[in-house]
């Protein structure tokens, strides 16, 4: 199969026009092909591979039969019932071991092309499609907004679909440039308020053949007009992008249509839409924008005000649960006479299962709350629903010092037991190389973190005729909290479904637990587990800077006296105390574990106690340095997709390569907008320097030889990719069909980090090509080395996978034979 891409549009000096039309594909065949896709680092897809390998997707063992579709245009096998890799409990890790796990299936469709031109191609119920080879992204969820511009070839298009059903078709718009309405970020114009710098964001589609620049979108609301430049939006691909409105117009309650246009750098009008805004009383639900500190996309949360009279009040953070929106959460409260309800997004309806970026939503909007609405510091309690039971119990127990009290409503405390479309986190392994790669996920295991909930109040809600979540996940962990909690409560709802109307969250005892609850002024004993000190370090006073062994569990149990702190850590190297609670000028005396105590005067009611453990005693430290791992940069791979990150692709290398790294970013950009309500910087090696984007996170995609920006980013990295060579330290492979993942620390700051996506050859780097660090709670390691043939094998195909020291060295390594 030949693959097309934009650069190869440009270099076939291709014509353009544009006509207005609808294709439905009613006709297409069907196939079961092996695959696995998960919450893992690896996956396997025995089409992708066959695809990559350069042989016929048609002259396969691939058992094609045709398929119609119904008076609806959804394209399914009659007798299909579902697909994909199982996701229900009991599946372990030997499906890495055993490769092709899952029994998904493809979608092959076809379009002959009167000539070369570009339209937006709308799959619903898809993962992914490779289209003429390149791979874009897909809409499990069947939401509809996923419009991809795509490049078509004069003659035969063809579409591989990955999913058993779905609804495809092609949308000839008649423009270059496209603004869609339908899936929009948009705040409450809330009366009362000033009103007239509000934002919004909307999906722009770019079909050009070039780089669209000086676009602006009008926005007209109320009779006021506003201009909003926009970023640039890379040839034949989509962004999601803000723009500014005066709502102070606007002074009657309810719905309110505006008017938003896109023009071009000229000012001509290319696209024009409708938009509906909310117009709330100040009593009522809203919504509110915010700018992501994430990606610098524009994201919104709900409020439900309360009717506090007079003096401090609570804030009480609710996370929804799959396919709910933040608004619809918010609403499902009635005002409290004590506290206001907030609700963040979790970046999506369903998003990331409020871990990752979920998580990092949830910590955002927290923040701006606590700024934005007076409270008392003491009464900040947590809940939510179904999978925002799951948050609750996660959140919970990672940010055990954010709290007072917590409350899981119908939740599932860990992903290794409850799945969704992604599958579920496998739950052990016996084989080395499986345990490194699912060690990356241990902070995912909330029963294994359960002590943290020691000093909060929890209070369990579950129905107990729930079909969805079964009560079962409540039991199991009402049963692990009463073997140590001294204070928790539990209530299954008599007949309660799933979802048994308002009560199964805004549960008045549930409140009334809340209110009986305060987080205390100060504490004088702490046990506090995490397994990665880049997700959560401390409890109050004591932080766990780094771990002897990365992303196991590490622990602290300590007590503090009038003038002593003694206790036992586990897996901890370098631990941090905040002496707060110490007069300055009084000399403590600080135990751990086996070792000989230390003296320390303290200097200031601000002073801190660095200890680094060396040759199994304790002994004062200075802090690690920006440059060592430490709490603000410790790894995963995951972690340099945050910051406001930037994705830098190659354009050195063969005009294939070079077509690959622009299709490898604006395939993880589709799939970043679609989970992730996101928006990604998409620039070539040739943009790119250090200085300029200092303080973001960096994706680089290509090798030393061709990407421009390795060199400077790279050139003191112990791994090294180049063309037909990897070198991991003194471990090296040769081979054009090896694929990396990994992370480096940047030099230019304290906090970011460069993730790099790379292979050896065309065929290793489209092996890197599934994204499966988007799926919410997929474990990553630092660093991957793999070739081809994991997609046919799983696990076995991964060379070599782990972890730096604190000192940024690959010294925790799993070798494949």
């Amino acid at each position: 199969m030949r693959v097309f891409s934009t650069l190869a549009a440009l270099a076939l000096g291709c014509t353009w026009s544009w006509g207005q039309t609808v294709h439905y594909f009613d006709k297409g065949q069907i196939a079961t092909i092996p695959q696995r896709y998960g919450r893992e680092a690896i996956y396997s897809d025995l089409l992708a591979h066959t695809l990559y390998t350069g042989q016929s997707l048609r002259d396969t063992s691939f058992h094609w039969q045709p398929v119609e579709a119904d008076s609806l245009h959804r394209l399914r096998r009659r007798n299909f019932r579902g697909g994909g890799a199982p996701a229900g409990p009991g599946v372990t890790a030997g499906a890495m071991r055993g490769g092709i796990g899952g029994s998904g299936g493809y979608i092959y469709l076809t379009y002959d092309s009167p000539k070369a031109q570009t339209a937006l191609l709308n799959v619903k119920g898809n993962s992914q499609v490779f289209v003429n080879g390149e791979l874009r992204g897909g809409d499990p969820y069947s939401m509809g907004f996923l419009h991809l511009p795509v490049a078509l070839k004069k003659g035969l298009n063809e579409f591989y679909v990955r999913g058993m059903a779905a609804v495809a078709s092609l949308e000839f718009p008649g423009k270059p440039v496209v603004l869609k309405t339908d899936d929009p970020t948009l705040p409450s114009v809330v009366l009362g308020e000033a009103n007239n710098g509000l934002w919004g964001a909307l999906l722009v589609t770019n079909l050009s053949p070039k780089t669209a620049k000086g676009l602006k979108i009008i926005a007209i609301v109320g009779g006021k007009e506003v201009v909003s430049s926009l970023p640039d939006i890379p040839a034949v691909s989509l962004r999601k992008v803000p723009f500014r409105f005066d709502g102070s117009g606007l002074t009657a309650k309810g719905a309110a249509e505006a008017t938003v246009r896109l023009i071009d750098e000229k000012g001509k009008p290319v696209s024009e839409g409708k938009i509906s805004l909310h117009v709330a009383d100040p009593a009522e639900s809203y919504s509110r924008t915010f700018f992501s500190e994430i990606d610098g996309s524009l994201q919104y949360y709900a409020v439900t005000p309360g009717k506090v009279q007079n003096g401090q009040s609570a804030l009480f953070l609710s996370v929804h649960g799959a396919g709910v929106e933040a608004i619809g959460q918010a609403r499902a409260y009635q005002p409290k006479e004590w506290g206001t309800l907030v609700a963040p997004t979790n970046r999506r309806p369903r998003g990331f299962n409020w871990e990752d970026w979920g998580r990092l939503d949830a910590l955002e909007v927290l923040s701006l709350a606590k700024a934005r609405f007076p409270h008392d510091p003491k009464k900040v309690y947590l809940t939510g629903h179904s999978m925002g039971g799951h948050g609750t119990w996660f959140l919970g127990v990672t940010y055990p010092d954010l709290w007072a009290a917590i409350a899981p409503c119908a939740g599932y405390p860990t992903l290794k037991d409850y799945g969704s479309a992604d599958g579920i986190i496998p739950a052990a392994s016996t084989d080395p190389m499986e345990q490194m790669l699912l060690r990356s996920g241990n902070q995912s295991d909330v029963p294994k973190l359960a002590s943290n909930y020691k000093p909060l109040g929890v209070y369990i809600h579950h129905g107990d005729a729930d079909r969805t979540v079964p009560v079962t996940y409540a039991r199991q962990m009402r049963g692990i909290l009463g073997g140590f909690h001294p204070d928790f409560n539990y209530y299954e709802y008599p007949g309660g479904s799933h979802w048994f109307g308002n009560e199964s969250v805004d549960w008045k005892p549930l409140f009334d637990y809340f209110r009986w609850h305060a987080r205390p002024d100060s504490v004088r004993s702490i046990d506090f587990m995490t397994a990665n000190p880049g997700i959560a370090a401390s409890y109050r006073w004591a932080s766990i800077e780094q771990q002897a062994i990365p992303l196991e569990y590490s622990r602290i149990q300590l007590s503090a006296s009038r003038s002593t702190i003694s206790g036992q850590t586990e897996n901890v190297a370098r631990l941090k105390l905040k002496l707060g609670e110490f007069a300055p000028g009084m000399t403590i005396t600080v135990s751990l574990d086996k070792s000989k105590p230390v003296t320390y005067t303290v200097r200031s009611a601000s002073d801190s106690l660095v200890l680094a453990l060396a040759g199994g005693q304790w002994q004062p430290a200075a802090d690690a340095g920006v440059f060592a791992k430490n709490p603000r940069r410790n790894g995963t791979f995951k972690e340099a997709f945050h910051h406001r990150m930037v994705y830098v692709y190659g354009t050195a290398g063969t005009p294939a390569e070079n077509a690959w790294a622009f299709a490898k970013a604006r395939y993880d950009a589709e799939t970043w907008y679609y989970r992730g309500n996101g928006a990604i910087d998409i620039i070539a090696d040739t943009e790119f320097t250090p200085a300029a984007y200092a303080g973001r996170g960096v994706v680089l995609i290509g090798n030393a030889q061709t990407n421009r920006a390795w060199k400077s980013l790279l050139a003191d990295c112990p791994i090294q990719v180049e063309r037909n060579k990897v070198r991991v330290g003194e471990k090296e492979w040769s081979g054009d069909d090896l694929g990396a993942y990994f992370l480096w620390p940047s030099k230019s700051d304290a906090i970011t980090s460069v993730a790099v996506i790379t292979g050896t050859g065309l065929k290793g780097m489209q092996a890197t090509n599934a994204n499966q660090y988007f799926a919410g709670a997929s474990g990553f390691p630092d660093f991957m080395v793999f070739g081809l043939e994991m997609l046919r094998n799983g696990s076995k195909g991964v060379k070599l996978a782990g972890f730096y020291d604190n000192d940024w060295k690959p010294a925790h390594v799993v070798v494949n034979p």
